[in-house]
């Protein structure tokens, strides 16, 4: 039993993180239907992974949006101003999606709301005001507090005004960027562990309907994702090159989505981009910029998974949401998509900011952020296929329009 114990946690240990979520996702299940009474003192360990979660994700998105924007490097006279264009386009019209897709379909998830006050607001005005104290916040107690719109435009300030520092200061700022994603990779390995305490003891309190609750979230997810890979991308690479998309959508999805699926990470794929935009001949030096920039900023799957997951929270609150509420959180989380970690989860641990436009404090959408962990095994999946393909289709869509037009001109 003793040797064979070691061999057992180095099996686990070299298996992959999604296995391992598999894992302790089945085990929880298992301990809150065979022994609730056990299972319900599992709680703890949920608690402690949401608390690590809540004490480095504000340190994570000041300290890498701030790096990405002090370290951005001025292009050569290429196609990545409409490329550009066609990711923010694709990322907000995914978040649009979703809005819609949650109003139609509301998800419901088991959040305990026991001793926090939740504050609804008003309407569009009452958000506006409180977005606008929210940025200009002192940025220490921003930090302190989880105030992620104040995190983000501090970061966005100090990012801008750090470009013009020295290159040992911004070298010394990457190197932070990194040091800080390591920890966030540290504290997401855990996530097995945490999902099973948060499982355990959720299934055990509030009995098996959490997990339909689960089910639905998920399913309208990664509905929602198809939509936009199958519909809407299609449409707007149809606007773009005014002929049939689905051959280009269609090789996207095959050659570079079904290789995200299963490495989940954008950055892992921007070998096989580069490779399939070579294939595609398109120009060189767009793709060049455009795949490594667009494995950082488009992220229509990311927009989808924060805006789906803020409504659930918010429609399980009971809040209500008007149009221009609506429209200001599809901006929002095209937003926060821009500025996702390239680690698994990292669209996760922006949905407090996406929360905080309704008055939802941290300890509730912390809650929300554990929900995605345990529906990650094929959210986070599907959401890297639709961002790391989508990365090479806006890229060929552009390349081959602006060839087309000058074509025509000539």
């Amino acid at each position: 039993m003793t040797a064979s114990s070691p061999a057992l946690l180095h099996r686990l240990k070299r298996t992959g993180l999604v296995t391992r979520i598999v894992i302790g996702l089945i085990a929880g299940i298992a301990l809150a239907w065979l022994v609730p009474d056990l299972a319900k003192s599992t709680a703890f360990i949920g608690k402690v992974f949401v608390s690590a979660l809540k004490a480095v994700a504000p340190i994570l998105v000041f300290v890498l949006v701030m790096a990405s924007i002090a370290n951005h490097k001025h292009g050569q006279e290429t196609h990545i101003r409409p490329i550009l264009f066609l990711y923010l386009l694709g990322t907000f019209a995914a978040a649009v999606v979703a809005v819609v897709a949650s109003t139609l379909f509301p998800s419901s998830l088991v959040l305990s709301t026991q001793d926090v006050a939740v504050t609804a607001p008003g309407g569009i005005s009452e958000v506006l005001q409180s977005l606008l104290l929210s940025v200009v916040d002192n940025p220490v107690r921003a930090l302190i507090d989880g105030n992620f719109i104040g995190i983000l435009a501090w970061a966005i300030g100090m990012g801008i005004a750090i470009r013009h520092a020295g290159n040992t200061t911004r070298s010394v700022l990457g190197d932070l960027s990194e040091g800080v994603t390591v920890i966030v990779r540290l504290v997401i390995s855990f996530a097995p562990l945490g999902i099973f305490g948060l499982v355990a003891s959720t299934l055990a309190a509030s009995g098996f309907e959490a997990l339909l609750s689960y089910l639905h979230l998920l399913t309208v997810l990664i509905g929602c994702m198809l939509f936009v890979a199958v519909v809407v991308n299609p449409l707007i690479v149809f606007w773009k090159l005014r002929r049939n998309p689905y051959p280009l959508v269609f090789t996207c999805l095959r050659e570079s989505g079904i290789t995200a699926f299963f490495t989940r990470s954008s950055a892992a794929n921007i070998p096989v981009n580069l490779e399939l935009s070579k294939r595609l001949g398109l120009h060189e030096d767009t793709y060049s910029v455009s795949i490594p920039l667009g494995a950082t900023i488009n992220m229509a799957g990311a927009a989808i998974t924060i805006t789906v997951l803020t409504l659930a929270a918010v429609s399980t609150l009971g809040i209500s949401v008007d149009v221009p509420t609506a429209v200001l959180l599809s901006v929002v989380a095209a937003i926060c998509a821009c500025g996702a970690s390239g680690v698994a989860g990292g669209s996760l641990l922006l949905i407090p900011l996406a929360c905080s436009l309704f008055g939802i404090p941290s300890e509730i959408a912390m809650q929300v952020v554990a929900v995605g962990f345990i529906i990650g095994v094929l959210q986070d999946s599907a959401e890297t296929a639709l961002n790391s393909s989508t990365d090479v289709l806006f890229t060929a869509a552009a390349c081959l329009g602006e060839e087309e037009k000058l074509a025509r001109m000539a």
